[in-house]
């Protein structure tokens, strides 16, 4: 499956952004979702987890209560609905998938995409 991230830009402190993250390929296989990120030095890091019937969800502490995932499978998209971004939100973010894994261990999902950049300046 091929994993194609979309939505990201410039932004102001706590202002709003939704990342897009559109499968394409083999979606006939149940995936398992995450979002990644990524700061300048700094290592890959979990955002959020969905499964793939969408009932079950998963946040990094630091996002959660601001951030939402979701997903549409008739639209094979998820998404992540990014509010009151602060400037430590400031990275690459990545949208990831796995047809057997879910989880916040990076190593464990096998498809990812090319990452969309979020600026969110002070």
């Amino acid at each position: 499956v091929q994993l194609q991230a979309s939505g990201g830009g410039s932004v102001q402190a706590g202002g709003s952004l939704r990342l897009s993250c559109a499968a394409s390929g083999r979606t006939s296989t149940r995936y398992y979702m995450g979002w990644f990120r990524q700061a300048p030095g700094e290592d890959r890091e979990f955002v959020a987890a969905i499964s793939w019937s969408g009932g079950k969800t998963d946040y990094a502490d630091s996002v959660k209560g601001r951030f939402t995932i979701s997903r549409d499978n008739a639209k094979n998209t998820v998404y992540l609905q990014m509010d009151s971004l602060k400037s430590e939100d400031t990275a690459v973010y990545y949208c990831a998938a796995d047809p057997v894994h879910s989880g916040r261990n990076r190593q464990q999902y096998y498809y990812w995409g090319q990452g969309t950049l979020v600026t969110v300046s002070s």
